[in-house]
């Protein structure tokens, strides 16, 4: 007999699982000549990293890494092996493997494993995926066309190193000598793809400018020592899995920064995003209605300081962007633990509204003039207010923000 009983299912609440971050990575530095290249990768390298190389055609490592077969004193660098490149193409005649990759030891850091060697960039991507779990460091890869292959990878990051040119100019003075126009000319070559006199002479394709878009770190190395660098590396954090993966305040400020970008406004963008279990659902710019002139073609005299006249209302027409994002949102949908991210604090007039639709976490950027006035509503009505700068990753108090103040509005001559 069937019951006639009904079966309710119910949907549990979804529990959020915290996976520990695999923070194995795969580092490709690249910079100008004598900026600290190798001093970084030395630093990597005490750190757990392995270092992988490219060997040219003729079986030598590619010319970033001649520093590894320079011996030093007290040390005992041997040269790297020669390759025999009859047996390599004696291994493609016959299709038979050719044993790759070759290790090789590397004594200038006595914590190195074994230094790995790669014919082309596809079995050096082969290996480093196969091993994602390791470290990898490497200097060779300074092109587009070596780096674009490994930007795929979720582990790969592209870390730049420079410095300034007397500076570097300088550090080439203890192993070379050459001229200071010749320095500036092979740098503009470098870093520009042109030279001086000759701007057609080379492609800017392969110049550093021209890897701006993929580099994720930069690194100015002005310092006076190694150890002095070795303290700004350890402050970077270079392990922070942050740095290839953003966190949830990373992501979403980032994005309200990008909605800030739609604003219309005249006096400032403002972007903003309501998010509730990680989930985007609302966002908001600052600007005039909808169906109005935007405020940056003259739809609000009072941004644009243009209403002269006592018969017109001197009133803002712009909507904040926390108020466009919680209008699109609504009461039902902000729910129970709904973050609302801001590129700058909320003013006065939006905190109220912040409060009144049930906001429980706020946090913004860039400081705002009336940030302590805001604050304290927030404090009394229970609402969580937090900084969070994307660019450093630090934390600050709302009290710490002076340094980050934004400049006063311009004041208007007109009656308010």
């Amino acid at each position: 007999m069937r019951s006639s009983l009904r079966s309710t299912s119910i949907t549990p609440e979804p529990t959020i699982v915290r996976r520990v971050a695999n923070t194995a990575m795969f580092i490709a530095i690249i910079g100008t000549r004598f900026s600290g290249k190798s001093n970084v990768q030395g630093y990597l390298l005490t750190k757990g990293f392995t270092l992988v190389c490219l060997l040219q055609s003729n079986g030598q490592p590619a010319e970033e890494n001649q520093w590894l077969l320079r011996p030093r004193a007290g040390s005992n660098a041997t040269r790297l092996r020669s390759i025999d490149n009859a047996a390599k193409h004696a291994s493609f005649l016959s299709m038979t493997p050719l044993a790759s990759p070759i290790t090789a030891a590397s004594s200038q850091y006595p914590d190195d494993p074994q230094t790995i060697y790669f014919f082309n960039t596809a079995e050096m991507l082969q290996h480093v995926t196969e091993n994602w779990r390791k470290h990898f460091v490497t200097c060779d890869l300074s092109s587009r066309q070596l780096l674009q292959p490994f930007v795929r990878r979720p582990f790969f990051l592209i870390m730049q190193i420079d410095a300034p040119v007397l500076e570097r100019y300088r550090r080439s003075k203890n192993s070379a000598s050459v001229s200071l126009a010749d320095f500036v000319e092979d740098n503009d070559r470098l870093v520009y793809g042109t030279t001086a006199g000759d701007p057609q002479a080379s492609s800017s394709s392969n110049s550093l400018q021209s890897l701006t878009d993929i580099i994720n770190i930069n690194v100015t190395n002005a310092f006076a020592s190694i150890p002095e660098l070795h303290k700004y590396l350890d402050r970077l954090n270079l392990l922070d899995p942050e740095h290839l993966r953003p966190s949830w305040d990373s992501y979403f400020m980032t994005l309200a920064s990008l909605a800030s970008r739609r604003s219309n406004c005249m006096k400032r963008r403002v972007g903003a995003i309501l998010v509730r279990g990680n989930r985007v659902i609302g966002t908001g710019y600052n600007g005039t209605p909808r169906g109005l002139v935007n405020c940056r073609d003259g739809g609000c005299s009072h941004c644009n300081f243009t209403n002269k006249s006592n018969l017109i209302s001197n009133e803002c027409l712009c909507l904040h962007a926390e108020e466009n994002a919680l209008l699109e949102a609504g009461r039902d949908r902000v729910g129970v633990g709904c973050v609302l991210y801001c590129n700058t604090c909320p003013c006065l007039k939006c905190t109220v509204k912040v409060i009144q639709i049930g906001v429980k976490t706020v946090v913004y950027n860039l400081a705002y003039k009336v940030d302590d006035a805001s604050a304290q509503l927030f404090k009394e009505a229970g609402v969580e207010l937090r900084r969070f700068d994307p660019n450093s990753k630090v934390h600050l108090l709302p009290t710490e923000d002076a340094f980050a103040l934004l400049p006063p509005e311009p004041q208007s001559s007109l009656p308010q």
